[in-house]
């Protein structure tokens, strides 16, 4: 069970690298509710976008923002002026920008892993955001999941679909819900969705076993903090007029409790996310299958500490203060 005593008597020094603060949804935001925990534990914070970050002589620095937050739905933050600073004068940099996971993406991982080289905590680690598509690297766990084909060839999807009659297919970068495709065996529109996933066969695509139950107990997202879960999960129940889980394509939050298959899958998947330097993660699970694992910015903590009055950041932020023990 994950506890979030103090582990350290020291203020550690947090930059954050996200997407604009001023834009964010502070009632959702994970992000914002982390800076909450760590402020409130008296670490110090400093904020930065990707366009801070640079490179000199091998050298990674950032124009850095001191910053309080409040949990204010109006007035949520309040930046000071921005300086120069070498990220090796920090203790950790969280790399909470979302996707999508481009080019400019991975340019920052490098960045922050000349960082790291230099003694930095950079959560999560830069490396793994680079190997762990959300997507693809569900396969290094084929036993926890539902049939999954990842491919270029269309042909190849068109026999998926026939082996298993009802199939959703996916694009490999995307996040939120975007372009995600529920199709079943008489979808005259399937060829069609082949062919602009893949990009008539230049560009890899997901195709996975369409779950049913979905439907009911939707798709759960399991937060997993040092290789261990959060006492919740949140269930993310489609609309009536969509199949997507996604809060970002208006499903419904509804917090639950975890379940013998949730510890399980956890059990299967924690500790090696833990150990290649993962600590934040979430696990998206359908029917008691993962069909995703998502390591760049996990959300859900709002809607869970909302619902059964606990506190998932402290705990992620007494995960990093027991780097410093």
């Amino acid at each position: 069970m994950l506890h979030a005593t103090n582990q350290t008597s020291r203020a550690l020094r947090i930059a954050i690298v996200m997407d604009p603060i001023a834009s964010i949804k502070p009632a959702k935001d994970s992000t914002l509710v982390m800076m909450l925990a760590a402020q409130k534990r008296g670490h110090h914070l400093f904020y930065l976008q990707q366009g801070d970050l640079w490179l000199r002589d091998g050298i990674a620095w950032g124009r850095v923002c001191p910053i309080e937050v409040l949990d204010s739905h109006n007035q949520w933050a309040t930046l000071g002026d921005p300086q120069p600073e070498r990220l090796d004068q920090m203790d950790v940099v969280l790399m909470r920008k979302d996707p999508p996971f481009d080019m400019e993406y991975i340019y920052t991982t490098y960045i922050l892993e000349r960082a790291e080289a230099a003694g930095v905590l950079v959560l999560n680690k830069p490396a793994g955001l680079r190997d762990m598509n959300e997507k693809v690297y569900t396969a290094w766990f084929a036993h926890c999941c539902a049939p999954t084909l990842i491919t270029r060839n269309m042909e190849d999807m068109r026999g998926f679909l026939h082996e298993h009659q009802h199939i959703v297919c996916k694009p490999l970068h995307g996040m939120g819900g975007r372009s995600i495709f529920v199709v079943n065996q008489s979808d005259k529109n399937a060829s069609v969705i082949f062919e602009t996933m893949t990009n008539y066969g230049q560009q890899f695509a997901i195709v996975q076993k369409y779950l049913p139950e979905i439907v009911e107990t939707g798709d759960s997202r399991i937060l997993i903090i040092d290789g261990q879960p959060a006492p919740y999960a949140l269930a993310r129940i489609p609309a009536t007029t969509d199949h997507r889980g996604n809060l970002a394509a208006g499903a419904q939050g509804k917090g639950r409790e975890l379940n013998d298959r949730d510890r399980w899958l956890v059990s299967q998947i924690g500790p090696v996310l833990r150990d290649k330097g993962m600590l934040f993660v979430g696990l998206d699970v359908i029917g008691g299958f993962v069909t995703e694992i998502n390591v760049t910015s996990p959300t859900g903590i709002r809607e869970l500490d909302k619902q059964f009055n606990c506190d998932i950041a402290s705990l992620f932020i007494a995960a990093i203060e027991k780097r410093f023990a």
